[in-house]
């Protein structure tokens, strides 16, 4: 399989809110920033590099956050990308705050969420977030106060849709009670289906799951490391490609630093697993 040649295309294609479609194989921009997904990457050249190498090899959605960084994320890829190509999704996230390297506070204050929105609307360059999620509920305030700040921003017409990240399908429904919830980013990989239930939920109500996490290492896996030399790919690549095929409410956003990895991850796209295969690896990292 020649990864030089495989696009984000390969994948298909799926709809976010009924006006927007992507190809169903999305960049995660989280690890384009420094060390504990805190401050400048190594080098800046090189990740405006690999988020320009997303859109060449077709990747037309874009999951960031304002706390990715924090804010180092957003300003990269307005630098590498702006002005947007017509078809480029970029979904972004407030809800978190950052007091150092590999620390996450949840703040659901609508006053935290209406300033990381403006924040996140500068930083990107963009007078519209086409997805805007919740990053994580805040257990001091109120689900619907956060929701509910959301919403008016998207009176306000600073948000075109919206989602929501780590949810349990009871703070999912408060939240569809208050407006539509497109789609819904939690935690789910190939040995980790703490949220299988919600992918299942999602595929039956038209809701885009966005797997964070989405690749493991399962050398040692007898199964999954036959089917992987079946295809002549790695097994990072063979559990891409299992999420493609797991659902097709499924878009995963894998991420890198490393236009190589960027490259391989890209390339399990093009990797077509038939359904006897899915349930194979399914059985097998349960």
């Amino acid at each position: 399989m020649s990864e030089q040649t495989s696009t984000a295309g390969a994948a298909g294609t799926i709809d976010l809110g009924g006006d927007l479609t992507v190809n169903r194989l999305g960049f995660g921009a989280m690890r384009i920033t420094g060390n504990g997904i805190w401050g400048e990457p190594p080098s800046r050249s090189d990740a405006v590099a690999v988020l320009r190498r997303a859109v060449e090899l077709g990747v037309n959605f874009i999951d960031t956050a304002d706390s990715y960084g924090p804010d180092v994320s957003e300003e990269l890829i307005a630098e590498a990308l702006y002005p947007y190509p017509e078809d480029l999704v970029i979904a972004t996230k407030g809800g978190l705050e950052r007091p150092g390297p590999n620390q996450w506070t949840a703040n659901g204050d609508p006053a935290h969420l209406r300033k990381a929105l403006d924040g996140s609307l500068r930083k990107l360059r963009l007078e519209q977030i086409p997805l805007y999620q919740f990053h994580r509920p805040d257990p001091a305030v109120p689900l619907e106060d956060s929701i509910g700040a959301l919403v008016e921003a998207k009176d306000a017409g600073k948000i075109r849709h919206i989602g929501v990240s780590n949810f349990t399908e009871e703070q999912l429904r408060v939240a569809q009670r208050l407006t539509p919830i497109v789609s819904l980013q939690n935690r789910y990989n190939v040995d980790d289906r703490g949220s299988e239930s919600l992918v299942d939920l999602c595929e039956q109500e038209q809701i885009v799951f966005l797997p964070w996490a989405p690749i493991q290492n399962l050398d040692g896996v007898s199964a999954v490391e036959e089917i992987a030399r079946r295809y002549d790919i790695t097994t990072r690549q063979l559990v891409l490609a299992w999420l493609i095929r797991r659902s097709p409410a499924i878009l995963p956003i894998p991420g890198t630093g490393s236009v190589s990895h960027l490259e391989s991850n890209v390339a399990a796209a093009s990797v077509a697993l038939t359904p006897a295969e899915v349930a194979t690896i399914t059985a097998a990292t349960r």
